[in-house]
């Protein structure tokens, strides 16, 4: 009887196991139903087989049952192995992006500012089920960069609930929620993405103010050979706000400044504007300088504008920079190609192509000036040259150079950046004095004041960030950076992200009957006839 009973117990067992398995892949949430069953279904089995141990030792003393037991012990040994590199490879996770365009991986800035994150991020994604599959490849990406990102998935018509506590008014809005504040988006793109964790974590705003009133490029303007208005929206992507100032109206530039850009004024700067100007940068203001070579026999030379940025290191010549690798562009050599970027923050693993319509050159004052010393951020090819005959240009004579009228051979520094402490900082609040112990007050304890730093940036040429140019590979990231070390925000600096390319093939009708001919009649008439071939020299 008892006999029976565990031969009973192992089909009962048996079907308890494939129970387990079945309720897994088809209900996976029903873990403590799956999990109970194939702990009994095991426990039976175990029963049955201890039960017959005698048949198993007299199974297993042939010569075929040793043969059959190396081979399960075989078998059971690769399966170790890939079970154990299929676990190594869950905790060391690797991935390989074979795109084209990279559009499976994050950039460079992305990667930069997830991983710098000091508190644990949150991201929440309200939509419809069905749209998850396609934002959480991406979301997915940031995950697996930081651990402190987390994801949340709210379907909004199951959870309506959700959407009415974070005021939820379309399907596909992204909330980012970190530190207390939050920031939304109701686009999915990388770049909209990042800027909304950058928004979260950094609070705030700041103000990059564009100086008018001296002909200089206008950040309004959407003319597709010199409007600003697309660098101002990509400003506005990492967290900064436009503004614009006229310094004639005003006695010193705004308190609120974070930045101050002036993009190739036409006509010299007032010395009240100077002043003003001055006073900023003593007491550790940001300003970035664009002067433009002479476009014109009559052009006003911008005397005080090249005296004060002397003042802090930069020797902006009076010349006009050539390069033939220009002509690539369409441009002529007028336009010259930079992708030499000396050692820099602003220019950190930058490797872009960039190029220069009309500059001249930016180079440093030997010795420094004041005790301030500027270093070359961009430089030419080796083939370009400054010239100081700019006559050229307009009157269409060759363009070559000329040693002994002052020409010089390149590589020509067309860019620099100089940081130094600010002359007259401002003051910093004196801490509370607090209580002693016997009631006499005593100063609080507090760090060393932190160091005001002054930070210039200047180029020679104001056109490589406007509508017409900002295409090339890295005009745009090369401004951006510049203004991000500006205002000390070097997490930023970075190259961003890419619009994903249109790879799609538009064929003509002729191409298309053709495609339709070689896939449907010429590709399987070869197979037929290779075949009928191998058969009929077989036959």
């Amino acid at each position: 009887m008892l006999h029976r009973i565990l031969n009973v117990l192992g089909w009962v067992g048996t079907a308890l196991v494939f129970s387990a398995v079945a309720v897994r892949f088809l209900r996976p949430e029903l873990r403590e139903i799956w999990n109970g069953l194939a702990i009994a279904g095991l426990v039976c089995v175990l029963l049955y087989m201890m039960s017959q141990w005698r048949e198993l030792v007299r199974a297993f003393s042939g010569r075929q049952a040793r043969y059959g037991t190396l081979a399960v012990a075989s078998v059971a040994i690769v399966l170790g192995i890939l079970v154990g590199l299929n676990y190594i490879a869950s905790r060391q996770n690797k991935r390989w992006d074979l795109s084209a365009a990279k559009q499976f991986t994050l950039s460079d800035q992305t990667r930069k500012v997830v991983q710098e994150l000091k508190e644990p991020i949150r991201v929440l994604v309200f939509g419809r089920e069905d749209d998850f599959r396609r934002i959480r490849d991406r979301l997915d990406e940031y995950t697996y960069v930081s651990p402190r990102v987390k994801v949340d998935y709210i379907d909004l018509d199951r959870q309506p609930a959700m959407a009415r506590q974070y005021q939820i008014q379309s399907y596909g809005t992204i909330i980012v929620e970190y530190a207390g504040r939050s920031e939304r988006t109701t686009l999915d793109t990388e770049q909209d993405i990042t800027n909304t964790i950058i928004k979260a974590t950094q609070g705030q705003q700041k103000k990059v103010y564009f100086v008018q009133g001296h002909g200089e490029k206008d950040t309004a303007s959407s003319d597709e050979r010199s409007g600003y208005n697309a660098i101002a929206t990509a400003l506005g992507r990492d967290n900064f706000t436009v503004e614009t100032v006229v310094l004639a109206q005003r006695t010193d530039v705004p308190g609120d400044a974070s930045v101050v850009v002036v993009a190739g004024p036409t006509v010299d700067y007032l010395p009240g504007e100077i002043e003003a100007l001055r006073r900023y940068l003593d007491k550790g203001g940001k300003l970035l300088l664009m002067l433009d070579p002479a476009d014109r026999d009559d052009s006003p030379p911008l005397t005080n504008l090249v005296a004060f940025a002397r003042e802090w290191g930069f020797e902006v010549g009076d010349d006009v920079v050539l390069d033939e690798v220009g002509q690539m562009l369409g441009t002529g050599a007028s336009a010259p190609v930079a992708a030499s970027f000396p050692s820099h923050p602003i220019t950190d693993r930058f490797r872009l192509l960039t190029a220069f319509p009309l500059t001249r050159s930016v180079g440093v004052v030997s010795g420094g000036s004041n005790g301030r010393f500027a270093q070359a951020i961009v430089e030419t090819s080796p083939q370009s040259f400054a010239k100081k005959d700019m006559s050229v240009l307009r009157t269409g004579g060759e363009v070559a150079m000329d040693a002994s009228k002052g020409d010089r051979q390149g590589p020509i520094p067309i860019a620099a950046a100089v940081s130094a402490t600010a002359p007259n900082p401002p003051e910093a609040p004196k801490p509370a004095a607090q209580p002693g112990p016997e009631g006499e007050k005593k100063g609080a304890s507090v760090d060393e004041p932190k160091r005001v730093e002054t930070r210039m940036v200047v180029f020679g040429d104001s056109d490589f960030p406007s509508n017409g140019v900002l295409g090339i590979p890295g005009n745009r990231d090369l401004f951006l950076n510049s203004v991000n070390w500006l205002a000390q925000q070097e997490n930023l600096i970075a190259i961003r992200p890419r619009e994903p390319e249109d790879r799609r093939v538009t064929l003509t009708a002729e191409r298309q009957r053709l495609a339709f001919y070689l896939s449907v009649l010429v590709i399987p008439g070869l197979a037929f006839l290779i075949g009928f071939a191998t058969w009929w020299r077989r036959r």
